[in-house]
């Protein structure tokens, strides 16, 4: 009899002033031994009242009153609920729900912390790896992109920001749906949408497909967030889930420096890649997509060998299933401390009441499109209904807290992670220009140029019967000049552009020297002939080694701060963490005014993200504390996906003032960062609280 009174649980977990008492026999039970059954009481007794008196028809077998009025009372409360006010029924599953959450603690500390908790550590922690990768991945494959599919200055930017959008869609669908499907099977789902795409996006050729294919891989890893944190913290005890969440976050940090290292490794080499034709080209960076999609499929392999969320199946009513798990669970970890012949010593778990019905549809309903529909519907239904449900007066506060302190992080965090890298460009580029060369006047004649010209300005020159042939023109500039009877053969221009010339009977054969580098100037007699198709790339040009530098030691200087959090975060409580680590960080912003350098804004950049990491777990702790279980991930998923969007109006705001000012970006991060860290001191501590 698995499934026993709930009335009778009470007897053993009573509520005194705040706390549950158990029996302290050092067992859990699931109530006292039930009552015989009706069948095994003496057959003396039957067919007598209580005064031992004869009734009549009690020799016809006809029950007695007061037998038919009890078996009435046993039925009515299964009866009733179907008549009973929502409101009453919400009350009811609260109560059940506090009951929950403390038995469930006293379970979890039973359990102990172990090698199951680690080995599902380690599987999470490679789906959070793999949500930092992909943040990373578009912003290193960009300058090849931009050339192997000609890409322009707003598609680079579209490109840019997509993978954000999908993450954004993804937290908020992904999230919401595993607190009805689960946390397990959402996280699955979500990682192989990823992983998919993630591979697709690598062989296709086109701007369009390759847009469509990070937009849905963004979606799935968006997912990801939302349901890990979630899912690891209903393994973990009151004492431990501060500090082993924050070790979790650890590696969103490995996936940047797996990210960086890979770019550096791969990209530069243009051998790695091979052609099909003229039209089909897998160049290097492709291979990079391909590694960048290896700790996903790698989550999502060892997730199949893990359980799903024991409190997430109590929560829908799977009690067994639960008990089976939680079983698992402790035998796991006692066989791993040498201590084998623990037994697991909890017979009953309580389960809320359950109010939202699922009616499940009869195959012969309707056909199976319609079902389908029907049963998508209704879970969307359910979603949006928990999404309200955070609104709701008991968590409103709370909610929209939260939503402040998020977009306030992701704004300036994702706005500055992508100003220092364009401001190192921009260093290098006024640098790069500072040595630019200017030619005045030159005549030239019969002369054959077969190598680079770069970094130079040529005014006023004039070219006759000269020969350019297998060369490279590089940051080049003809500007008021002419050329007659010359010849351009098997030429590939960068940033090269001919200004306001004159060019008379001159061939260009196998160039990539199209119409809109001839800005305002006369072609009289000439001709273009085998015009280079597609764009190239020139890989010593534009994969830049100080920027995979650059994201490599901004990754790897969160690391004293990820620890720092890990240590403290039970002991001096998130509240204060969130709000210290977001004021510290703003006044790492301030120091930003005196980064007149590479060197400079390298530091800074480092330092701003070690200060910053700590707010970023405390967030991610608090969040998963302040919702009870069966709205956890959606909350989550809410405030991620808000966090996603502060992040594409960080990249889009912070990098059009790019060589414009440092002043608006400077004060806009810190100003946020003053205002989200004040705000976060206002929310509840609930390092104390068990998990709802």
């Amino acid at each position: 009899d698995g499934y026993r009174n709930t009335n009778q649980v009470s007897d053993d977990y009573r509520y005194q002033d705040g706390n549950y008492d158990a029996p302290n026999d050092g067992y859990y039970r699931g109530g006292d031994e039930p009552a015989q059954e009706e069948d095994a009481q003496s057959d003396v007794t039957e067919g007598h009242d209580e005064d031992d008196e004869v009734y009549e028809g009690e020799y016809q077998g006809i029950p007695h009153p007061d037998d038919i009025k009890e078996k009435q009372k046993k039925r009515a409360p299964a009866v009733d609920d179907e008549y009973r006010d929502r409101a009453d029924l919400m009350a009811e599953r609260m109560e059940d729900e506090e009951q929950l959450a403390h038995q469930y603690e006293n379970i979890i500390e039973e359990c102990g912390h172990g090698r199951f908790q680690w080995t599902l550590f380690f599987v999470l922690g490679l789906a959070l790896m793999a949500d930092g990768v992909e943040v990373f991945v578009v912003g290193f494959v960009l300058p090849s992109a931009e050339k192997d599919m000609c890409l322009s200055s707003s598609n680079k930017g579209m490109l840019g920001l997509i993978v954000y959008l999908g993450m954004m869609v993804g937290a908020v669908l992904l999230g919401g749906l595993a607190d009805k499907l689960g946390r397990k099977q959402c996280l699955i789902i979500s990682l192989a949408i990823n992983a998919a795409f993630a591979f697709l996006s690598s062989f296709v050729q086109g701007y369009g497909f390759f847009l469509f294919c990070r937009l849905i891989s963004g979606l799935g890893i968006g997912g990801t967030l939302p349901i890990v944190f979630p899912y690891f913290s209903e393994f973990l005890s009151r004492e431990k889930r501060g500090e082993h969440l924050s070790w979790l976050c650890m590696f969103w940090m490995i996936g940047g420096i797996y990210a960086s290292a890979m770019a550096w490794s791969i990209i530069p080499h243009y051998g790695w890649g091979f052609s099909m034709g003229t039209k089909y080209h897998f160049h290097s960076w492709r291979v990079f997509v391909l590694v960048c999609a290896l700790p996903c499929i790698a989550s999502l392999v060892a997730l199949k060998f893990m359980p799903e969320s024991p409190r997430f199946l109590l929560e829908i009513g799977k009690h067994d299933e639960a008990w089976m798990i939680l079983k698992q669970v402790h035998d796991t970890n006692m066989r791993a401390k040498g201590e084998p012949e623990r037994v697991f010593t909890v017979s009953y778990i309580k389960t809320p009441k359950q109010v939202d019905e699922f009616i499940e549809i009869q195959s012969s309903t309707g056909t199976w499109y319609q079902r389908w529909l029907v049963r998508i519907t209704t879970t969307l239904k359910q979603v949006w209904d928990n999404v309200l449900y955070c609104l709701t007066a008991q968590y409103r506060m709370n909610t929209l807290m939260l939503a402040v302190v998020w977009f306030t992080m992701a704004l300036s965090y994702y706005g500055l992670i992508v100003w220092f890298p364009d401001m190192i460009r921009y260093f290098q580029d006024e640098a790069y220009e500072s040595r630019v060369k200017i030619f005045d006047e030159e005549e030239v004649s019969h002369f054959t140029f077969n190598f680079t010209l770069e970094n130079q300005i040529h005014r006023n020159g004039e070219y006759r019967k000269d020969k350019f042939i297998g060369m490279k023109f590089k940051e080049v500039r003809f500007e008021d000049s002419l050329f007659e009877d010359c010849y351009f053969e098997d030429v590939t221009s960068s940033e090269t552009f001919f200004e306001n010339c004159t060019i008379i009977s001159t061939e260009f054969y196998n160039t990539d020297l199209y119409e809109h580098k001839f800005i305002n100037c006369r072609l009289i007699n000439t001709t273009f002939r085998m015009e280079k198709e597609g764009c190239h790339i020139d890989f010593e040009e534009d994969n830049d080694f100080l920027i995979y530098l650059v994201s490599f030691l901004g990754s790897l200087s969160v690391l004293p701060g990820n620890i720092i959090s890990a240590l403290l975060m039970d002991k001096i409580g998130r509240i204060k963490m969130i709000g210290g680590s977001m004021l510290i960080s703003a006044v790492c912003c301030f120091f930003l005014f005196f980064g007149n350098s590479e060197s400079a804004m390298i530091g800074w950049q480092c330092l701003f993200c070690g200060a910053s990491i700590a707010a970023w777990n405390a967030l991610d702790v608090i969040t998963v504390e302040l919702y009870p279980t069966d709205k956890r991930a959606t909350a989550f998923g809410i405030l991620n996906g808000l966090c996603k969007f502060g992040a594409i109006l960080g990249n889009s705001i912070f990098s059009s003032f790019i060589g414009i000012t440092k002043v608006v970006p400077i004060l806009l991060a810190s100003s946020a960062l003053v205002g989200g860290g004040l705000l976060a001191l206002r929310l509840p501590e609930t390092r104390e609280q068990v998990l709802m």
